[in-house]
């Protein structure tokens, strides 16, 4: 009975676009989501660094998830959002060019990425959600930046 009630357990995922494409990630990662204020660059940033924002007082760093995985998006950021995560106990945002919906997904009803996308990007695709008749890349956002990475935000 245990196991039965474990095929069926779902998760709720934070739809959002990228682009043409739709991720989502688990909405237990998410803290807040805003529409992205102005951002202050910083000088000799890596190029997905979108730069930092004030957060209710407190710098935060924003990174810009089409640089970081090389996705074309028009400029237009009258729909940019920021989602705000904790990784790593560290506060990030991540740029993003609008927020879908929020959906209810069951566990079985995610499929492994398929093998070619296995390697370095792969390690923070938890896996592909049909959604009617399209589908939502899902991501660990826990998983999307090295440690080494971290201790620069």
């Amino acid at each position: 009975m245990e196991k039965k009630e474990n095929l069926l357990s779902s998760i709720q995922i934070v739809c959002f676009k990228i682009g043409n494409e739709e991720y989502g990630c688990n909405i237990l990662q998410v803290q807040e989501i805003l529409k992205l204020p102005k951002v202050t660059k910083l000088p000799r940033s890596k190029p997905y660094i979108m730069g930092v924002i004030d957060l209710r007082g407190k710098v935060l760093p924003i990174v810009d998830l089409s640089r970081r995985f090389g996705i074309e998006t028009s400029k237009s950021s009258e729909r940019k959002r920021a989602i705000v995560v904790n990784i790593g106990g560290k506060k990030v945002g991540l740029g993003i060019d609008s927020v879908s919906h929020v959906i209810k997904v069951n566990s079985n009803d995610i499929e492994e990425p398929p093998a070619v996308v296995k390697g370095i990007s792969g390690k923070y695709i938890v896996g592909i959600a049909k959604v009617g008749d399209g589908f939502v890349v899902v991501l660990d956002i826990n998983q999307m930046f090295s440690s080494e990475e971290l201790k620069n935000f």
